[in-house]
């Protein structure tokens, strides 16, 4: 059978630099949301946003003045009341062709957030060379997503040009907030992927190198996000420094404690404080702070050790100093073993993609993303899943000032997600 490309290498760039220039954070992502509703529209496809795919009573993580922000700057940037209005304060979309005829549910999964870094000014940054640097101050997509974005909007097209010649159903998922692994839960528990027959996620770079593609990598670390809030009691530094209970050294023991946290003889394990801000002047005893933690462990079991010792630890820390802390868990990842048949598809499609010069099947990916958590949701409802990268050459690395990749590896990305389509859905 014979399928049409209306796609080129040009289109699919085109729009990853338009993404590029206005980044936004999990939960805010508003002009990115309008930009997707709108181009999958467009090609046909039914839309569900907001609250349609996104379960608010798992939300984890949402920062209310970044998300008023957002939707400021969606105003201001001409997005429509309407759009807005469906989305009702909440991002994440699907886009779903059903053909009408019998065949699977196959998913796709794609990233709209960005991370909260500066990107660089170097004039050889190709960014800033060709003029699609990041236009939202202390924000960047230095991880990739708009690559992804784009690849899925493009996709939308391809589905759109081929809908007489495929069958079953596909679905295009834009998850929110994937930095801080915030989101997939939430669209998780929606059921949007309950009847999915094949759900395949997909990560450009990750330190492979150009020309390779994994399409089974291993040691996905379970991840626990959680922030601790301490209260003191404030007094006098100089006249009355016995009166109070000093927040900031409650803290701060408790960052050290946390960086000492033995290590896990059955499996990987990570911990990292990478926010501690306390006090309110200097001549007065710190009545609060606030500190951001991660713990990672190579499975639930080990993560849920990890988490419970830096609880205890944080919780004797403030005791010392006669304070008291509460925890928030702000987001999640699982680690999961992929299906060996959506395994064995992904590494036939990526065979046949462009600009692939070698497939391989596993690597340690000793990170987290919390696509796990989609992927275990199919499974469990008796569905497959993969996570394939695709390697690139990259400026700098993942969450860098200086990040970007080579363009031409989405063309990859676009084929390997084309043929596995076409394997799936192509039969009509």
């Amino acid at each position: 059978m014979s399928f049409q490309e209306p796609v080129n290498a040009t289109d699919i760039c085109a729009l990853r630099r338009d993404v590029h220039r206005w980044p936004e954070p999990g939960w805010a992502e508003f002009v990115s949301s309008a930009r997707v509703i709108e181009h999958l529209e467009k090609a046909g496809l039914k839309v569900l946003c907001g609250r349609e795919v996104i379960n608010d009573a798992f939300i984890r993580g949402a920062n209310k003045k970044q998300i008023e922000a957002g939707l400021k700057a969606a105003r201001e940037k001409g997005v429509s009341e309407e759009i807005l209005k469906r989305l009702d304060g909440v991002t994440g979309i699907a886009g779903i062709l059903e053909t009408g005829r019998p065949g699977p549910v196959v998913a796709l999964r794609f990233e709209l957030d960005c991370v909260p870094v500066t990107e660089t000014a170097a004039p050889e940054h190709t960014p800033n060379r060709e003029g699609f640097a990041s236009q939202n101050p202390g924000y960047m997509h230095a991880c990739g997503h708009d690559g992804h974005q784009a690849v899925g909007m493009a996709l939308a097209d391809w589905l759109a040009a081929n809908r007489d010649n495929l069958s079953g159903t596909v679905k295009l998922l834009f998850q929110p907030a994937e930095e801080g692994v915030r989101g997939a839960r939430p669209m998780a528990e929606s059921g949007i992927v309950d009847d999915v027959d094949f759900l395949y996620c997909m990560h450009v770079g990750c330190d492979i190198p150009g020309g390779e593609v994994v399409v089974a990598p291993e040691k996905f670390l379970c991840t626990t996000k959680v922030d601790f809030r301490f209260q003191g009691t404030p007094s006098h530094a100089g006249m009355q420094p016995e009166v109070g209970r000093n927040a900031l050294m409650a803290a701060s023991t408790a960052a050290l404690a946390l960086m000492a946290l033995p290590r896990h003889g059955e499996g990987m394990t990570r911990v990292n404080v990478g926010y501690l801000r306390a006090g309110e002047g200097r001549n007065v005893i710190a009545s609060t702070a606030e500190m951001q933690v991660e713990v990672r462990g190579e499975n639930e079991k080990i993560n849920t050790t990890m988490f419970e010792e830096a609880l205890a630890r944080v919780e004797g820390a403030a005791a010392m100093y006669g304070c008291t802390v509460t925890h928030e868990v702000m987001g999640e990842a699982v680690d999961f073993v992929p299906d060996a048949q959506a395994r064995d598809f992904a590494a036939e499609a990526a065979a046949k993609a462009p600009y692939v010069e070698k497939v391989v099947e596993t690597m340690n990916f000793n990170g987290s993303d919390d696509a796990t958590v989609l992927i275990k949701r199919v499974q469990k409802k008796g569905g497959e899943g993969a996570y394939i990268v695709v390697g690139s050459k990259l400026d700098a690395g993942h969450h860098q000032a200086a990040f970007d990749f080579e363009e031409k590896r989405l063309e990859t990305i676009f084929a390997i997600y084309r043929n596995l389509l076409v394997r799936h859905n192509g039969g009509n």
